[in-house]
């Protein structure tokens, strides 16, 4: 997890308990694009909430906060074993066997690695290893 996920986790735990931060990732150096999720859904208000509870981080940069679709980005353990049986896209940092990409049904997930059904087999990945991951929209 990023310092900067992190950062805003602690920040949200205090004033929204109930958003859990799916994934804070900074883009092109200078904006933090934010995915949240919560028990009643995402609507425009909570990221309106959400973004207004952060100013230091748009002090910062540029913040775009948004629901996670379908595609919606796992980047924790738990997400990961709330979606096992599901198809998943894990890009890596390194290659393995030429590919940064794998992209199957995710058979399992640990505390240190994801199990993916990808179409060269089966792989695992540690999670420091990934780079990026999401669910397949169906």
């Amino acid at each position: 997890m990023s310092a900067i996920q992190a950062d805003i986790e602690a920040q949200l735990a205090r004033v929204e308990p109930e958003v859990e931060v799916l994934l804070a990732e900074l883009v092109g150096g200078h904006t933090v694009r934010l995915f949240i999720d919560h028990p009643a859904g995402v609507s425009l208000d909570l990221c309106e909430r959400v973004t207004r509870h952060l100013p230091g981080v748009r002090e910062k940069y540029a913040l775009e906060v948004s629901s996670p679709g379908s595609e919606r980005p796992l980047s924790k353990p738990e997400h990961f074993r709330r979606y096992v049986g599901k198809r998943v896209r894990v890009r890596t940092r390194t290659e393995r066997d030429g590919r940064k990409s794998f992209s199957g049904e995710l058979l399992g997930a640990t505390d240190t690695e994801v199990t993916v059904a990808a179409d060269t087999g089966v792989v695992s990945i540690a999670y420091a290893d990934i780079h990026r991951s999401n669910l397949l929209g169906d």
